[in-house]
């Protein structure tokens, strides 16, 4: 439990820069604004595409490596599963369950993966728009042909796959921490990088208003 509060303070931070930037709280809108003008980890097009949006990247990146690996560790995916511990106590308390009992803490870890995948291309990926602003609509309740709905479906997805792609190989990858290094890395790192980067979209956005 203090991993997933510790973790979730982190994450929580993480989205304000986003969210001072763009101004916006209502997703549907935050990506219709990166269709337009370049998404939030790739401001190549639009009006993202000058001084005022590269310098506001470098406070997004951050986010979305907070973002990134506080999902990681909310989710008890490798290198942040001391909660289970699989390798180690035979798989955990998952030996006291069989069945459909068993599978569902399966299904609950890979909904959360889908879920937290599904959030990281929203928010810094354009969700379902296209790069350069391709068949973007013109508003949220602009009417579209079917077929480019169809390709945003298909190009949200595809993002999110990529994301669950990346999830599988960092468990392979990297070893687990140990607990100390956990609580040190959520609490003496993330949460006070977290804090200054919010302070420093702050000084950014008033000089660049």
């Amino acid at each position: 439990s203090s991993q997933m509060i510790s973790y979730e303070i982190a994450l929580g931070l993480s989205i304000i820069p986003l969210l001072m930037i763009h101004g916006e709280l209502n997703l549907g809108r935050l990506v219709q604004e990166q269709a337009v003008n370049g998404w939030a980890l790739l401001p190549l097009w639009g009006e993202s595409l000058s001084l005022k949006g590269f310098v506001l990247a470098i406070p997004v990146f951050v986010s979305f490596l907070i973002f990134t690996t506080s999902i990681f560790a909310e989710t008890n995916r490798l290198p942040f599963d001391l909660p289970e511990c699989e390798t180690e106590l035979v798989a955990g308390y998952h030996t006291e369950y069989s069945s459909m009992k068993f599978a569902l803490f399966f299904l609950g870890e890979y909904a959360a993966m889908i879920i937290g995948s599904g959030l990281a291309v929203t928010l810094f990926l354009g969700g379902w728009s296209l790069p350069f602003g391709w068949l973007a609509p013109e508003s949220t309740t602009a009417e579209v042909p079917l077929w480019h709905g169809l390709v945003h479906i298909g190009a949200f997805f595809a993002k999110v796959i990529v994301f669950i792609v990346f999830f599988i190989w960092v468990r392979w990858c990297l070893p687990r921490f140990r607990y100390d290094q956990l609580m040190r890395l959520g609490w003496v790192w993330f949460f006070e990088i977290a804090l200054a980067n919010i302070a420093l979209t702050a000084i950014l956005l008033a000089i660049f208003k």
